[in-house]
């Protein structure tokens, strides 16, 4: 696949800052009057839209990983963190960047996202599955295995948007219940791993924290100071080198996406390298 630039990077970034919401972009020209159903929720309180019985395509979408939380970090909200607009946007930029069908609501003007429990047998029909705030998550014992085999039979995790030492000690521990780490150690992600250079070169990933934190602090991104102050990208890897579980550790990649028009100076520093990893990461999930 043809590698691109800065070329890109400026339309993407011309794109999050334009004044068309991202929404109205994917299905041309401007949506239709409706009631949002996720907007009509509070922040944090945002209903689970689980998948239905039957599937209304085989395209690609994006599943949300629903957990419980057994600790609390500041600023989070769970499971619920970054849903449901971090997938929603970041699928509208797939779709306008690369040549992927994704699955789409017609009569909501949007992409179909999902809600996935552990224990739901249709976890085995997400192609790429997301969570935050995982320094929140606790794995209960029933679950680790449903999670193991959707990973080892090719389904790929991204955890993202958790800070400091003891949210990714938490983690750590919790992930150790699906993949021991003497069977399936963490290992960091290099700039040279394919993954960062699927679409997109990159040579790092940036730092980006949530936007209301960079308006109040003056443009820092560290959410817990010296704790929080280096970005780690790490990953869990099958025995033929596969990423299965992606970890973007200090840093809310997420909130690049979910926040897109929410401050024009946060989305034009922020937007254009966080989509350019995202669409790389699907991009790798599909094909590797």
């Amino acid at each position: 696949m043809a590698r691109h630039n800065a070329l890109v990077m400026l339309a993407a970034a011309a794109m999050a800052a334009s004044g068309t919401y991202a929404t109205a972009q994917l299905g041309g020209g401007a949506p239709k009057a409706q009631t949002d159903l996720f907007k009509t929720d509070p922040e944090g309180f945002t209903r689970a839209r689980f998948p239905p019985a039957e599937w209304p395509d085989r395209d690609f979408t994006i599943c949300r990983l629903q957990y419980a939380s057994v600790r609390s970090e500041r600023d989070g909200s769970g499971w619920k963190t970054d849903y449901p607009y971090s997938e929603i946007n970041l699928l509208i930029r797939f779709a306008q960047l690369t040549k992927t069908s994704i699955s789409y609501d017609e009569e909501q003007k949007r992409p179909n996202t999902w809600v996935v429990k552990l224990t739901d047998a249709k976890l085995y029909d997400c192609p790429f599955l997301i969570a935050s705030d995982v320094g929140t998550i606790g794995i209960k014992d029933v679950e680790a295995p449903s999670l193991r085999e959707y990973l080892l039979k090719g389904g790929f995790l991204w955890v993202d948007d958790f800070w400091g030492t003891e949210a990714w000690t938490q983690w750590e521990q919790e992930i150790s219940k699906v993949f021991p780490p003497e069977a399936y150690p963490i290992e960091d992600v290099s700039a040279a791993d394919p993954l960062m250079r699927e679409m997109f070169d990159l040579e790092k990933v940036p730092q980006i924290t949530n936007v209301t934190f960079w308006l109040k602090n003056n443009g820092k991104t560290s959410e817990r100071e010296e704790d929080s102050a280096q970005v780690h990208v790490r990953a869990i890897r099958d025995h033929h080198r596969r990423i299965m579980v992606l970890m973007t550790h200090n840093t809310d990649v997420g909130d690049s996406f979910e926040r897109e028009r929410e401050d024009s100076d946060y989305s034009r520093l922020f937007s254009p390298p966080g989509y350019a990893l995202g669409i790389n990461v699907l991009l790798y999930a599909m094909t590797q």
